[in-house]
């Protein structure tokens, strides 16, 4: 994905939501810059969300917790326990990469916003994982077209408070670092994106999310089981085309959770083949 450039690097597309409201546009370029300007070393800027946004944090989070409890995979849940997020407030960044880094050794480090695709992939590999810090616009909480930090926070640190999806990302990162074509890297990405961001698997005979898309959204994770639910095919995803503005309509469900882990490591660590 590309860097926008420096004079547009914090504007917004004009379908976004909050496109029409100036002050948060406003708020959104101020947070962006301060993770803009963070160097890995420097402590982590803490950002003073207003409530207005520890409003949409504490709304979204009572919902997405509710249907975890439903829907998310038994290991997501382990690792959400462990991390124990606030739900009143939204959680400095800093916390979080403590926590984190105590119970997997992953940081989770600031970006202004979407990071080109070899650097976001490439720091797995380092067990660091690129985080935004602004929160989506309050008129739609449950909805986001792009990473803000309930995506990042909600659906991928929690699942990287668990060792078993720890590991993972970091093999996926090191497959990514050898993916040296843009075809190969392309491919990946389509692997990455059925699986880690939105990944099912069959538990105790039901269809249950382990991908941190389908866990940090709150509409999409009470329809996934109506999308097309294929069979396993770790290379059939490869080749499988997908659209980021609409809830996914073709997912690969894993007949187990051991199943889903032993072939994704086995594709990561021998790819490209």
């Amino acid at each position: 994905m590309a860097i926008p450039s420096a004079a547009a690097r914090f504007e917004l597309p004009a379908d976004h939501p909050g496109f029409s409201d100036a002050a948060y546009r406003a708020r959104r370029a101020r947070i962006a810059e301060a993770g803009g300007t963070y160097h890995h070393g420097d402590p982590i800027p803490e950002v003073r969300y207003t409530a207005e946004e520890n409003k949409v944090w504490r709304t979204v989070s009572a919902e997405l917790a509710s249907k975890h409890r439903k829907y998310a995979c038994r290991e997501y849940l382990l690792g959400a326990e462990q991390l124990m997020l606030p739900t009143a407030c939204v959680p400095q960044l800093r916390e979080v990469d403590e926590r984190v880094h105590r119970l997997t050794g992953f940081h989770i480090y600031p970006v202004p916003g979407l990071v080109p695709t070899r650097t976001f992939y490439g720091s797995l590999a380092e067990r660091t994982f690129q985080s935004t810090q602004y929160i989506r616009h309050h008129s739609v909480p449950f909805y986001t077209p792009e990473p803000d930090i309930i995506h990042e926070i909600i659906g991928h640190a929690n699942m990287l408070a668990s060792p078993v999806f720890a590991d993972l990302y970091e093999a996926a990162g090191g497959a990514s670092l050898r993916a040296i074509t843009d075809d190969s890297l392309d491919a990946f990405s389509r692997v990455f994106w059925f699986t880690l961001e939105f990944g099912v698997v069959y538990q105790d005979g039901e269809l249950k999310a382990y991908g941190a898309g389908l866990l940090s959204s709150y509409g999409e994770i009470e329809t996934f089981r109506d999308a097309e639910i294929r069979a396993w095919d770790v290379h059939a995803m490869a080749k499988q085309d997908y659209d980021i503005t609409h809830y996914q309509p073709t997912l690969f469900a894993a007949a187990s959770f051991d199943q889903m882990l032993t072939d994704l490591h086995a594709f990561f660590s021998a790819y490209p083949a």
